[in-house]
């Protein structure tokens, strides 16, 4: 739905921070609710688990098809059928890990991962020729196609024995990990309004307090005998921690990029959804043919040499991309750069899974399968909002040294031209900025695609920053699993 931003703005009456909210929103349902579904598990099986939670994501999806406005999208998209795959992903994985040992069982979640790619690939493409010749509801339509498919498919799908009594559920350490993780994402998304930066320290010292009560109260309820939400003995094992660590850095910079350049494409070159797709399209074919042949990489490469890999060629591509973008970009411009950005992250996809879960003993998959999807949706999360919030902070400060050196006037001010302005930006420039006259608005849209253009630049600092971080933190990585004990 990224390449569809401006179709929905206009459709929707919103604005583009909403649609970023939405987004992010969408995963943090996800991160925020993946333990607690990871745990239901054991207390209904994981065929039945997934199964409902396929049932809860179509009636999202069905919601969003018809959304009247912003907030029906958000209840469908962002609460619901995040919901629905707060059930179905840390399933997805127990049963793929269940399934498969030893070498088989690296080349399964390799074309799981590749599944997941493959999505990201067929995504855009497919959503930007629904929203520019059909509709964009269609998108979630199609998504009631598959659920239809996973319901006459279900008798497939292997059960496992349930272990826990509804009982057992530990309801405290839930409220615990979903309150910390809204207030850490919720803080980032404050930050583009500069009125509100005096709350943000409290929502992310609060958020982060949480987190810390809730590993503490897990810790509590294991010594006592009960049973936790999350096994926190997994976090003494160096590869654990730092494979989610790395899951989450890696999940920033994709996450950001596929909102960043929709909105670039579609201000600045005025391209449609399906062209926006089309140019995300070479990056989702080296993810998917990346995260599978990565699988097999690992048959001559470490895992962690892999990973080490996948996140200097995937800076290298954000290093690339940082220049590519101006008044005069073409969507051949940046293809290299989203390209080589996509092998890298294919390459990530491939092993981080695995490698992850690896540690995880018989008794303890459902909670690491659980905390690894948390923290990738954490990050998916995070990386819409921070980067997202960093392109709009950006925009708008460029907005006023470039105002002040313009040669629009009339009965505005300055400050009435800067809220003109960031308000057509909002609109993704799909209305007449309010207050301009006619004659200037070619020169009102210039400051605003030079600012955009200026953004773009920076936020891509950012993120070769963020996958530079990525990369340090693998060399501490063990080359062996085995080379790593509890």
């Amino acid at each position: 739905m990224n390449v569809a931003i401006s179709t929905l703005v206009i459709e929707l009456n919103t604005t583009l921070s909403t649609i970023q909210a939405i987004i992010a929103l969408y995963a943090l349902v996800m991160a925020s609710l993946m333990l607690l579904g990871s745990k239901i598990q054991d207390v209904l099986g994981r065929k039945k688990t997934f199964l409902i939670g396929t049932i809860i994501y179509g009636l999202g999806s069905l919601i969003a098809a018809i959304s009247l406005n912003a907030s029906m999208l958000m209840i469908g998209w962002a609460i619901l059928e995040g919901m629905g795959a707060a059930l179905m992903l840390p399933s997805t994985t127990t049963i793929v890990g269940a399934e498969y040992k030893g070498q088989d069982r690296i080349v399964a979640f390799g074309i799981w991962g590749g599944i997941a790619a493959m999505g990201a690939a067929v995504g855009p493409i497919v959503g930007g020729f629904f929203t520019s010749f059909l509709t964009w509801r269609l998108v979630f339509g199609s998504e009631l196609v598959i659920i239809a498919a996973i319901l006459i498919f279900r008798y497939y799908i292997s059960e496992s024995t349930p272990t826990l009594k509804w009982g057992d559920i530990d309801l405290v350490g839930a409220f615990l990990s979903v309150t910390s993780l809204l207030l850490i994402v919720l803080g980032i998304l404050i930050l583009r309004s500069p009125k509100n930066w005096e709350y943000v320290s409290i929502f992310l010292v609060s958020g982060i307090i949480l987190f810390i009560a809730f590993l503490l109260w897990q810790r509590r309820r294991i010594k006592h005998g009960l049973e936790p939400l999350f096994d926190v003995s997994l976090l003494k094992n160096r590869l654990f921690d730092l494979g989610n660590v790395t899951s989450i850095i890696q999940q920033i910079p994709l996450a950001g990029i596929l909102f960043i350049i929709p909105v670039f494409l579609q201000q600045v070159i005025k391209v449609d959804a399906f062209m926006t797709g089309v140019a995300l399209l070479p990056m989702s074919v080296a993810v998917f043919i990346c995260s599978f042949s990565g699988g097999k990489l690992s048959s001559i490469l470490s895992p962690k040499y892999t990973i080490t890999l996948g996140f200097i060629i995937a800076a290298l591509g954000t290093f690339l991309l940082r220049d590519s973008f101006s008044l005069n970009t073409q969507i051949i411009d940046i293809i290299p750069g989203t390209a080589i950005f996509g092998i890298g992250v294919g390459f990530l996809l491939s092993q981080l899974t695995n490698l992850t879960l690896s540690v995880a003993k018989s008794d303890q998959e459902t909670s690491a399968s659980g905390f690894l999807n948390t923290s990738k949706n954490l990050g998916y999360s995070i990386g819409t909002a921070l980067i997202g919030v960093l392109l709009l902070i950006t925009v708008f400060n460029g907005l006023v040294y470039s105002i002040g050196a313009s040669d629009i006037s009339g009965n505005m001010s300055q400050e009435e031209i800067k809220n003109s302005l960031i308000n057509y930006v909002e609109k993704m420039q799909t209305t007449s900025p309010q207050g301009i006259l006619p004659n200037q608005v070619p020169e009102a849209t210039k400051i605003v695609d030079s600012a955009i253009s200026s953004a773009m630049k920076q936020s891509f600092n950012v993120l070769t920053i963020i996958l530079f971080l990525g990369f340090l933190i693998s060399l501490f990585m063990p080359k062996n699993v085995g080379e790593v004990k509890f």
